[in-house]
């Protein structure tokens, strides 16, 4: 199958807070490992994602934190991207919606449908906040779902039960902005009228057909994909709403269309079109070889997401990709369910998670580890579980045990008898013929795995390679036989040196850097999937490199050290007590103002420190503050922040500390100012 042309996706990570191990499990990992594997066997890949900037939930962090929705996005856009560089996920671009060029290929594609009369435009009931001024998008809403009676489900759909709502099916609806009951008033929108597509669809997701030419295999389309997308259908698909009242997000290019923006379902999934635009200008690239029909020929379209992003990927997003024309639509959209954590879902309000970012600076050299787990845990058609006493064993057992300790074997008896040059290989028994079979069937084996989108299975079977090759020496012992007969010996180091060497390519898609350090230990470089699955990857009388330990073993220190932390952070989210009663009095003698930062910058040799120099409106003097975490030196300069001014005075770092910026803290322990809601000058009270 080698030489086949794909265009792969991974859903936009919302830019409104980093990554947790759902994420990356789920979506990433699995793509990643089958855009490397692509690349390994020739095929022509781009692999496309970008940061989601738009839509309700960016706008009401940004209310809650005092910011604007850039500041939102921009953070976390670095602290997502920086998690995807460092745990080495191989984008071939990482762009961002809140792009210019994004918003203009959102624009062109929604008046290209328009234009085409492929919308309807409709004067609607929508739900409106008296108090703050404004129409309610879906997030602004909350109520009881009527399906199961959650009390607090979106407007636009329920967490709990996953049903797919409209503000007006929830019972009791408040507003999110004002915490009030909302009214009706009326607006309108363009909708994408999805029934006149249910035909198609159906014929499209279960047979793999469009336009009577087969369009996919729909025996590769997981269960529980095709079985949402049929769900829906079987249930009549409705008109969705492609706009929205609201003032963040691609401007709707229309005339008398002021205060609209597209929905942020029709804007994201463009996101992987003008990440691709932006791609292609960069490296001298024709982006409509990777979309448009008549130029991406037999290119398959392939989109990694989790489960609760189906309908958007398998319906939305085709019926907009049909209705424009030009488009491939999707080959597969192979969906994860979700990952769970030590017995509960991922909650990022009760901060039940294990951040990436968290992990990797915590434990820099270990992201082979967390990649081989996470595979091995995969919650590939039904959900799965993350216990770090299941990373531990994993990584113990199998990692340092089964591989580790076969590479450590072959290695160290190679220089032990040969002073590290590979040795001849001589006549060949049964065993060792039976060896060179298995070797053989092994990398298409795995191949046929990853292009059915079974990457469980597939690490599993580079696994059972180094379990092959660890019985192979179990069995043939040359400890033993070479006193007797060194000859024989030789030709078993030789082909447990060609196992070795085979693992450190079939590893690539799973293991980089551990099938890198194993290429270097050999003294080889190895790029080319094809060649594997022979015994002539080291040649003989070449000479390998000292054996290295490739897995340390995981201490139980290690696993209760994150559980505690994991129970801690849970408990604490539930929140702090009260601390002990003061009295009015001894509130009175803390000497609290605003203040206007005028200048900053990084203390030296502390990566939490900035120095800051504050106008108090009584003088101007320097604050050490640990935020350099959540804020750079440029975002804070001119900021109106609240300071103790009466603290007593410490050095910190050499620095004299003259006071205290009282920050707030969430549940994730992220610090944000506390800024007034008018523009007060420096040097007022807060009582």
């Amino acid at each position: 199958m080698a030489g086949g042309k794909f265009t792969v996706t991974a859903a936009l990570p919302y830019a409104n807070g980093p990554l947790h191990l759902g994420h990356i499990a789920g979506v990433y990992l699995p793509a990643d490992i089958f855009t490397r594997f692509l690349r390994l066997n020739g095929d022509d890949v781009v692999f496309i994602c970008g940061s989601d900037e738009h839509g309700a939930a960016i706008t009401l962090r940004a209310k809650k934190e005092g910011v604007t929705p850039q500041e939102i996005v921009d953070k976390y856009h670095r602290i997502i991207s920086k998690s995807f560089t460092d745990f080495d996920i191989s984008f071939d671009v990482f762009h961002r919606t809140s792009d210019e060029l994004h918003h203009k290929t959102s624009q062109e594609f929604f008046l290209k449908l328009y234009n085409s009369n492929k919308f309807i435009q409709e004067t609607t009931e929508q739900y409106y906040d008296i108090d703050f001024n404004q129409f309610l998008a879906d997030r602004y809403i909350t109520g009881t779902c009527p399906k199961c009676n959650y009390d607090n489900a979106y407007g636009d759909q329920c967490e709990k039960c996953g049903s797919d709502l409209s503000p007006l099916d929830l019972i009791n609806p408040l507003s999110t902005l004002s915490g009030k009951s909302p009214v009706l008033k009326s607006t309108s929108h363009w909708y994408l009228p999805m029934d006149k597509h249910e035909s198609w669809l159906k014929e499209y997701i279960q047979n793999g057909v469009l336009d009577r030419e087969v369009h996919h295999n729909p025996k590769l389309w997981r269960n529980q994909v095709t079985g949402q997308c049929m769900s829906w259908i079987n249930g009549g698909l409705k008109p969705r709403a492609m706009t929205r009242d609201l003032d963040w997000g691609v401007k709707v290019p229309l005339p008398n269309a002021d205060g609209k923006v597209l929905y942020v379902w029709l804007d994201a999934p463009i996101g992987y079109i003008s990440a691709t635009k932006a791609w292609a200008e960069a490296n001298n690239k024709d982006w409509r070889e990777y979309w448009i029909k008549n130029q991406a020929v037999d290119r398959k379209l392939v989109h990694f997401i989790g489960k609760d992003n189906i309908v958007f990927h398998a319906i939305i997003f085709p019926i907009l990709l049909k209705d424009h024309g030009d488009f491939i639509l999707p080959d597969n959209v192979p969906a994860s369910e979700f990952l769970n954590l030590e017995g509960d879902k991922f909650s990022t309000s009760r901060n039940w998670a294990v951040w990436l970012h968290e992990y990797l600076a915590s434990y820099p050299d270990k992201e082979d580890e967390l990649k081989y787990v996470l595979t091995s845990i995969a919650p590939e058609s039904k959900d799965s579980e993350f216990t770090w006493k299941e990373y531990q064993a994993r990584i113990n057992n199998e990692l340092a045990d089964i591989l580790g300790n076969f590479v450590n074997r072959t290695v160290v008896l190679t220089h032990k008898y040969y002073e590290g040059r590979v040795p001849e290989r001589g006549g060949l028994n049964e065993a060792d013929k039976a060896l060179i079979q298995d070797l053989e069937t092994v990398p298409r084996k795995i191949a046929d795995l990853i292009y059915a989108y079974k990457f469980r299975e597939a690490q599993s079977e580079v696994m059972n390679l180094a379990r092959i090759g660890n019985k192979y020496l179990a069995d043939q012992e040359p400890w033993k036989v070479v006193k007797n007969d060194p000859e024989r010996v030789k030709t078993v180091i030789n082909l447990s040196l060609q196992i070795t060497a085979n693992l450190s390519l079939l590893l690539l898609p799973f293991l980089p850097k551990t099938a890198k350090k194993l290429q270097s230990m050999l003294g080889i470089v190895l790029t080319d999937w094809r060649e594997g699955g022979t015994c002539d990857l080291v040649s003989a009388q070449s000479v390998i490199n000292a054996p290295e330990i490739l897995f340390a073993k995981i201490e139980d220190t290690m696993v209760e050290f994150e559980v505690n932390k994991l129970n801690q952070t849970d408990t604490l989210s539930q929140g702090t007590p009260q601390k002990e009663t003061v009295s009015f009095d001894e509130f009175s003698k803390m000497d609290i103002r605003l203040g206007t930062i005028i200048s900053a910058q990084k203390v030296e040799k502390a990566d939490k420190l900035l120095q800051l120099t504050v106008d108090t409106g009584l003088d101007q003097r320097t604050i050490v503050s640990g935020i350099a975490q959540y804020y750079s030196p440029e975002e804070v300069i001119g900021k109106t922040v609240a300071v103790l001014l009466n603290l007593a005075p410490r050095k910190i770092r050499g620095i004299e500390s003259q006071g205290m910026i009282l920050m707030a803290e969430n549940e994730s322990g992220e610090l944000s100012f506390m800024s007034p809601e008018k523009a007060f000058l420096a040097g007022g009270e807060i009582r």
